[in-house]
Formats: structure tokens, C-alpha cells, sequence
């Protein structure tokens, strides 16, 4: 569990936004804020309601009692205002302010409010203190719209994969944008804000189960070890780059042809070197083996290549020199994930952001040579050349964040000026 950092503390528990000026048009900080903004000044308490729905909300804990919490129980602030009724808070995500050392936020749907929300809240404050705050009674019969809403409107699927870019709060230009870029194929298929710092993403708790279920990670130690892994590039089999890094020095220039047969032989070569320079028995069995494998690998390399230039992820001479990519666009998420889990402080993250970005610009010269490699490691590592979802699934995100201008691809220079 780490201590939170000096600049850490700050009093913005809750987001505070002044309404703009003399009735001028307020920036809201993404797109859902500023579609609520349109209907709250439409006085269109239902078409907000209905968006709830569909988004679902965030409701802030203290930390200490979300982190005693067992898996039934949701305890969550509220407070008695001076009428005597008890008002609950809740925020959609464009308006979550910087993580708190002492304050959390969770997310629901509004179907699942509707059971967790306690018995004796009497009114539900949405996006309160901002531009496009609205209010809902808590009765028994406005919790059982909130269910008709829910299962009409509430489809996990329908929130993912989709670029979502952050209008104000965002970082200058610069390494740390540029870091969050990285992490934009995990940022659409999850429907992620790409570019913002303060990360919450899928609530306290949800940041927890992510990083347990798919990373094994329980703790701030397993998260500082993964994520120092995944910026050395040690998570993926280091094997990968070394059959492409063969290639490119058969090659002798960008973009040369190399006979398959021939990087195979010398793949192997390389390797039966290298075991007799360490005194590795070359006949042993398990040896052979791996020799095989790497062999096979050339070919596998090729026929993903050929799928990818079909498919526009490459040019139609281009290849995959690294896949570099796959561990520092996972790492540039990774931060964020253990910053949303409190394993990690904010320096921490964004330390890990800024590497990222080095360690991407040190490995290609464009966000596409970034994706190709990118995809090329997360088929080698799931897909065994089904070509399922696996594939077809980031390719989505590789077209559409090559070609959606709001994508960083399309506002984030790939190298990053007056940076090496």
C-alpha cells in the first residue's frame, strides 16, 4: 500500500465548475458533459436520465471504508442538508476531478444504484456544483424507472470500443500526451478517455478486479514489478524480436527482402551460436524443440504480415520490425490502471506514462509502425493465427484511430518535438 506524496493532497474532493459568464456557451470537459449540459438547459430532466443509462455514474467513498468493504457492501457518502433530507452525489466521468489520497469513486449503473443507493437518501444529486448538474427524487417509483432505463437503454458492449478524447484537462503537448497516446488501442476497446491524467476508470473497485483477474497483480508490489517489466519490454517473449531483429539485419536497409528460408537458417544459426558461446548441450531434446519453434515462427510472422497488409495495416511493402509496441502501449495503460487501484502515486504514473513515450519513439518513427507492431504482439500472444476477435478487434481500433480526427493519431505528432 503506498503513502501518498506531499503534492498529492489537495481539497478537491469534488468537482467544482463555475458556470460560464454572462450566459456564454460552456466547453464542457468531453462530449457526454456537454450533451447533458444541452438538455439540463432544455430543462429535459428525462433525456438526462436516459443518458445515465446508458453511461452509468461514479460515486465517491471514503477510502478507508472502500477498501474495508466486502463484496456486497457498497457504502458510499451522503450527506443531511439543512431541510433534513439526505442528498447522495454521483458524477459522470468527464467531471471526476484528481484522485484524492482520502476519496475514491466507484462506478454503477443505474440500475445497480438503484439497489445500492441507501434506504434513507431522499435525493439524488448528479454533477452537482457544475454546469449541468440535475436532480432526482429517490423514491421507490423514480428507483423502479431507473431499472425500466437500465434494462432498456444499459449495454456494456455499446460502451467500448469507441474513441472518447477529454475537451479541457488535458496535458500540454508534450511527453505526457504523447505517453497517453500510447495506450490509445486499450483506450478505445474499453472506451476509455485516452488523454486524460486523473484515472479513474472502472471505479475503485473495478480498477482492483482488472488488475487481479487479467494481471494477477493484488498488491503495490505485484503492480511496481509489472509495470517496470512491461517498460523494459521483459513481458513479452524476448524471442519475438529477436527472429524480427534477424530480418532487419539480413535486410541491411528498410523495407529490403530477405528469403525465408534463409532468415530461418540463420535464426537457427544465431541461435546454436549462441548456445555453444554458453556451453548450452545442442542436442538436447528441449533445445531441438525451441529451435523448431522459432523456425515456425518466421513463417507465422509472414502470414500475419501478408493478412495485415491485406487489411491496410501495413503498406503493401511494409513489415514489422519490433513488437516493441504491445508491452509499452500495455504499460502506458498500466500506470493508469495501478494509479485507478491506488497502488501506484501519482508521480509514479505519470514517471511511467513519460517512459512510455520514450521507449515508443525510441522503437518507431509513426503511430501506424507503432500499431502494426502493436497488433503483431497481441496475435502472437492470443490469437495462434485464428484470426478471431483477437485480431479483428484491435484492427477496428487501428482503423478507427487512424482515421476518427479526434483520435491522438491524428493530433499527437508521433515525435515529439525538441524531445529525443
Amino acid at each position: 500500500m503506498y503513502v501518498a506524496a506531499e503534492d498529492e493532497t489537495h481539497d478537491e474532493f469534488f468537482p467544482v465548475v463555475p458556470a460560464p459568464p454572462d450566459g456564454g456557451r460552456w466547453q464542457a470537459p468531453a462530449d457526454l458533459e456537454q450533451y447533458l449540459y444541452k438538455v439540463t438547459r432544455a430543462d429535459n430532466a428525462y433525456a438526462y436520465l436516459r443518458t445515465l443509462a446508458i453511461e452509468g455514474v461514479y460515486y465517491p467513498v471514503r477510502l478507508d471504508q472502500a477498501r474495508e468493504a466486502g463484496e456486497d457492501e457498497h457504502p458510499m457518502l451522503t450527506m443531511e442538508i439543512p431541510d433534513g433530507r439526505t442528498v447522495a452525489q454521483v458524477y459522470t466521468s468527464g467531471l471526476l476531478p484528481r484522485p484524492h489520497p482520502d476519496l475514491v469513486y466507484e462506478y454503477t449503473n443505474l440500475g445497480a444504484l438503484a439497489h445500492v443507493l441507501p434506504d434513507d437518501v431522499d435525493v439524488l444529486v448528479v454533477n452537482p456544483a457544475t454546469p449541468c448538474e440535475e436532480y432526482f427524487q429517490a423514491t421507490d417509483e423514480e428507483r423502479e424507472t431507473w431499472l425500466e432505463l437500465h434494462h432498456e437503454l444499459f449495454s456494456p458492449d455499446d460502451l467500448m470500443d469507441r474513441v472518447v478524447t477529454r475537451r479541457t484537462g488535458a496535458p500540454a503537448p508534450g511527453p505526457l500526451l504523447h505517453g497517453l497516446a500510447c495506450g490509445a488501442h486499450l483506450c478505445f476497446g474499453n472506451g476509455d478517455a485516452w488523454n486524460t491524467p486523473h484515472w479513474h476508470g472502472m471505479g475503485y473497485r473495478g480498477e482492483i478486479e482488472r488488475l487481479a483477474d487479467s494481471w494477477g497483480v493484488h498488491g503495490r508490489e505485484d503492480w511496481l514489478e509489472i509495470q517496470e517489466r512491461l517498460l523494459e519490454r521483459e513481458v513479452s517473449p524476448w524471442y519475438w524480436d529477436f527472429v524480427l531483429g534477424t530480418r532487419t539485419a539480413l535486410a541491411g536497409a528498410p523495407g529490403g527482402r530477405v528469403d525465408p528460408e534463409r532468415w530461418r537458417d540463420t535464426v537457427e544459426a544465431t541461435l546454436r551460436g549462441r548456445a555453444r558461446e554458453s556451453r548450452t548441450p545442442t542436442d538436447d531434446p528441449e533445445f531441438g524443440e525451441f529451435v523448431s519453434h522459432l523456425r515456425a515462427l518466421v513463417g507465422k510472422v509472414l502470414r500475419y504480415e501478408a493478412r495485415f497488409r491485406a487489411d491496410g495495416l501495413l503498406p503493401p511493402d511494409g513489415s514489422v520490425r519490433t513488437v516493441a509496441a504491445w508491452d509499452v502501449g500495455r504499460a502506458s495503460k498500466m500506470a493508469r490502471w495501478g494509479r485507478g487501484a491506488r497502488y501506484a502515486t501519482e508521480a509514479e504514473m505519470l514517471t511511467a506514462i513519460e517512459r512510455a513515450s520514450v521507449a515508443a519513439r525510441a522503437a518507431y518513427g509513426s503511430w501506424e509502425e507503432f500499431s502494426a507492431g502493436y497488433v503483431l504482439g497481441r496475435c502472437l500472444h492470443f490469437d495462434d493465427e485464428e484470426f478471431g476477435p483477437w485480431y479483428t478487434d484491435v484492427l477496428e481500433a487501428h482503423r478507427a484511430l487512424t482515421t476518427d480526427p479526434d483520435s491522438p493519431w491524428r493530433t499527437v505528432p508521433f515525435l515529439v518535438q525538441g524531445v529525443r
